[in-house]
C-alpha cells in the first residue's frame, strides 16, 4: 500500500471538501434555515463553473472577476426559482426542478460545447502555486479556507441583522412571522438568491481547481450537500450556536470527501460514488429516527411495567 499516495489523495480530498463546503453552506440556507428542498443547486453549481470557464478561457477575464460574475449568475438562477415559487406559487421543489432543467440548456449555450479545459489558463490557485511553489491541492485548500471563512463570517453577520432574523423566523414558523407583518415572499426570494449565489461561487472555485468545466459537474450535487450537512450535524450535533452550525456544514463537506477518497483508495468503483452518497444520507437520516423510536418504545415499556 502506497502511504504517500494515500496521504496525497486525502490532501486533495480535503481541499475539494473545503471548496464544496461553500456549496454546502448554500444548501444549508435553503434546507436547514428556510426548510425548502431547493433542487436548483444542481444547475446553478454547473452554471457557476460554466460561466467561469467561458469568461476565463474564451474572453480572457481575470479569474477573480470571473468568480464574482459566476456568483451573480447563481444569484440570478436563485431569483428565477424564487420568482416561480413566490409570485406564481409553484411548489418550491417543482420550481427548483424547472430552473435546474432549464439551466442544462443554458449552460450548453454559454459554453458552446459540453466541456471547457483550463489547462493552459491561469487561475486564482495557479498564482499562489507559482509564487510559493506549493502543490496545487494545498493552494486550493488554503485559498478555499480563506474564502469559506469569509463566507461564514458574512453569513453569521447577516443572519444577526433584522432581515436575517426574519429569514430564519420564516423557516421556523412562516405563519407567525407573516402575522407580524414580515413579507415572507421577500425573505424566501432573498434566501434562494443568496443560497444559489454561494453555489455558483463554489462551482466557479471547483472549476478553477480541477482545471475544467463540464455540463454534468452539478449532477447529483444536492445529494453531496445533504450528506455533508447530515455528517456535520452528527459530528458537531452538540454545538448550538449559529456560527458553529455554519462551520459544521463545511466540516461535514470535508469529512464526506475524505470518506470518499478513502473508499476509492480501498478499490471501490468511482461509478458507485453516487450510490454511496445516497446510502450515507439515507443511513444518517434513518438511524436517528429509528433510535428515537426504540428509545420511546423502551421507555414506554418500562413505564408500563412500573405502573403495573
Amino acid at each position: 500500500m502506497n502511504i504517500g499516495g494515500i496521504l496525497l489523495a486525502l490532501q486533495g480530498a480535503a481541499s475539494q471538501g473545503i471548496l464544496w463546503g461553500i456549496f454546502v453552506l448554500g444548501v444549508y440556507i435553503t434546507y436547514k434555515i428556510l426548510d425548502i428542498a431547493d433542487l436548483t443547486v444542481d444547475g446553478s453549481f454547473a452554471l457557476g463553473g460554466c460561466v467561469c470557464a467561458t469568461l476565463v478561457v474564451t474572453h480572457g477575464v481575470n479569474p477573480f472577476i470571473a468568480l464574482l460574475i459566476s456568483t451573480a449568475a447563481g444569484v440570478l438562477a436563485g431569483a428565477v426559482t424564487g420568482f416561480l415559487h413566490t409570485v406564481f406559487e409553484i411548489p418550491a421543489i417543482l420550481a427548483g426542478i424547472l430552473t435546474q432543467i432549464s439551466l442544462w440548456s443554458i449552460n450548453l449555450r454559454i459554453m458552446g460545447k459540453s466541456n471547457i479545459p483550463l489547462l493552459k489558463t491561469g487561475t486564482i490557485f495557479s498564482g499562489l502555486v507559482n509564487a510559493t511553489g506549493m502543490k496545487t491541492s494545498l493552494a486550493s485548500g488554503l485559498i478555499g479556507l480563506v474564502i469559506a471563512g469569509a463566507v461564514i463570517f458574512l453569513l453569521y453577520w447577516f443572519f444577526g441583522t433584522e432581515i436575517g432574523s426574519a429569514l430564519r423566523a420564516t423557516g421556523n414558523n412562516e405563519d407567525m412571522i407573516r402575522a407580524l407583518g414580515v413579507n415572507t415572499k421577500m425573505t424566501k426570494m432573498i434566501a434562494l438568491m443568496m443560497a444559489n449565489g454561494l453555489v455558483g461561487l463554489s462551482g466557479a472555485l471547483v472549476c478553477q481547481s480541477q482545471k475544467y468545466a463540464d455540463i454534468g459537474m452539478g449532477t447529483g450535487a444536492i445529494v453531496i450537500g445533504l450528506a455533508a450537512i447530515v455528517i456535520g450535524d452528527v459530528l458537531m450535533g452538540k454545538v448550538r450556536n449559529f456560527a458553529g452550525r455554519l462551520i459544521s456544514a463545511v466540516v461535514g463537506s470535508i469529512v464526506y470527501f475524505l470518506i470518499r477518497a478513502i473508499v476509492l483508495q480501498l478499490g471501490m468503483d468511482a461509478n458507485d460514488m453516487k450510490l454511496l452518497s445516497a446510502i450515507i444520507v439515507a443511513l444518517a437520516l434513518c438511524v436517528p429516527v429509528a433510535m428515537e423510536k426504540y428509545r420511546l418504545k423502551h421507555s414506554y415499556s418500562e413505564g408500563g411495567e412500573e405502573d403495573a
